[in-house]
């Protein structure tokens, strides 16, 4: 099954590390976000992958063009030019696209460009600044049970401050448990029909006010309830979290060997 990554965006919430780089660029224990997030999908069997392009589009096409020759010993005959890999340390089986969006192209917009290349069965898509512990493989099963156009993963993240907890006059405890009731949102980690290109209409489209909006009001938007780990990098602080949780060895996302 196909995977969109959208990484095309400016990240400006983001400024001090996308002034030279797009966000999914952004390192976590020395890899991209965008790494981390093809890394996960790729433990569920998810291994084909088209990436949304845009600002510093450049940075991430390098990096792929250069990921399998770093990643081992070289031979470099400098009187032809000639490159041979000695010793292979790249264990990624990927297929990975890279697809230029547009540099100002809205995020519905970048998926509707897609269309020639995935316009033939369900697909995914996810932001290229997020991680969790969705099973990605129960989403899949849900979206085929719902029978609707399009499938978004729902968290409830922790409040922003945190709470406290009261014995009569005194503070019991402090908790960061999730928000109760409300406050649920769109994580990412979709699925989609084919169908939803006609909800796109060209690269002023917003996934998100436009597309999605849309596809509820038509009846055609399911949500998979995820109550465990979820954390987007929007801020700083969020890469700094991500940034202890991966030092700690105590990163949920980190499925893999």
């Amino acid at each position: 099954m196909k995977v969109i990554i959208l990484a095309g965006g400016l990240g400006t919430r983001l400024a001090e590390e996308t002034e030279a780089r797009p966000k999914p660029m952004v390192e976590i224990g020395g890899q991209p976000i965008l790494w981390h997030i093809m890394k996960y999908y790729a433990q569920y069997g998810f291994k084909e992958f088209y990436i949304a392009l845009g600002y510093k589009g450049e940075s991430i096409k390098s990096f792929f063009l250069d990921y399998y020759l770093l990643n081992g010993s070289l031979t470099v005959d400098l009187s032809t030019g000639d490159v041979r890999v000695q010793e292979k340390a790249c264990n990624e089986d990927w297929l990975v696209h890279l697809i230029d969006t547009g540099l100002k192209t809205n995020t519905g917009g970048r998926i509707k460009r897609m269309e020639p290349w995935l316009n033939d069965d369900t697909f995914m898509v996810t932001y290229g600044d997020g991680v969790c512990t969705v099973d990605l493989n129960k989403l899949l099963n849900h979206h085929r049970t719902q029978k609707r156009l399009a499938t978004i993963t729902a968290v409830r993240p922790p409040a922003r401050f945190g709470g406290l907890i009261f014995n009569g006059d005194l503070v019991a405890e402090f908790t960061e448990k999730p928000q109760i009731g409300e406050g649920w949102i769109n994580a990412g980690f979709m699925v989609a029909e084919p169908g939803i290109f006609e909800y796109l209409d060209g690269d002023d489209t917003s996934l998100e006010g436009d597309t999605l909006e849309k596809l509820a009001k038509d009846g055609q938007l399911a949500a998979y309830q995820h109550d465990g780990f979820w954390q987007c990098m929007d801020h700083l602080r969020d890469k700094r979290l991500l940034e202890s949780l991966w030092q700690a060895g105590k990163a949920p996302w980190k499925v893999w060997e």
